[in-house]
């Protein structure tokens, strides 16, 4: 019996196509989720779990709004010394320096004499822009930034960006629950972490490409009176 010759039929091309374009996407995937998470990774360790004083003074201290006891912490760091001003970034457009001094009543004279307000700012990158007015305008070349130490990667990312000329001293703030459990066995805590480093991916992507001169959201514009002021030394509104 003789042996018939096996007839090979190829493949589509499109069918080719479409195999290495599936390969392509899973390759691409993998990699995209091993960037994010060892990015995550990097994130998690940029994060204190302990309160520990900045290792320098400098000439001004910004705090931005937005959790507990940050403002109460920077007064602290104001009254020991740490820095000859203080600015408040993003206080609430209906909040008036009373409004401040009746939950800081033990700092009542700093209050009057070396607390700055801003009312204008609304995001951590408007926190940047208003605290480099501020420290140019004061004539600062160096500042510490205290707000809580999830957000406190991000924070230096948009200050860097806005005001490289800037010496900046991170006080990261560790709020109770950070402190009494792990993070990731509490739901709230892990979803702000979570969008936390999504946001932080995002503000380190544009500054990147801002570098390259790719802005594609430019900063607000310088406008006078981004501060108000009292005839005294103090500013507030």
């Amino acid at each position: 019996m003789s042996l018939q010759p096996t007839t090979i039929v190829p493949r589509p091309r499109a069918y080719v196509w479409l195999a290495r374009l599936r390969t392509l996407v899973l390759a691409m995937l993998t990699i995209a989720v091993a960037a994010a998470g060892i990015g995550f990774l990097a994130f998690l360790s940029q994060l204190r779990e302990a309160e520990a004083k900045p290792d320098r003074k400098a000439d001004g201290i910004v705090v931005l709004t937005g959790g507990s006891s940050r403002v109460s912490d920077a007064m602290e760091l104001l009254a020991a010394g740490y820095g000859k001003r203080l600015l408040i970034s993003g206080v609430h457009p209906a909040s008036a320096a009373s409004d401040i001094s009746r939950s800081l009543s033990d700092h009542q004279s700093f209050l009057n004499c070396c607390v700055d307000l801003d009312h204008s700012a609304v995001n951590t990158r408007s926190n940047a822009e208003q605290a480099r007015l501020w420290a140019h305008e004061r004539g600062f070349h160096s500042v510490i930034v205290v707000t809580s130490n999830y957000h406190m990667p991000r924070a230096i990312v948009e200050f860097s960006h806005a005001m490289p000329d800037v010496v900046l001293v991170p006080y990261a703030v560790v709020g109770e629950k950070w402190r009494d459990e792990p993070w990731w066995a509490n739901s709230t805590t892990m979803r702000i972490v979570l969008s936390e480093y999504l946001k932080y991916v995002a503000a380190e992507v544009r500054v990147r490409l801002a570098a390259l001169g790719l802005d594609f959201a430019p900063e607000m514009s310088e406008q006078p009176g981004v501060l108000s002021r009292r005839p005294a030394t103090a500013q507030a509104n």
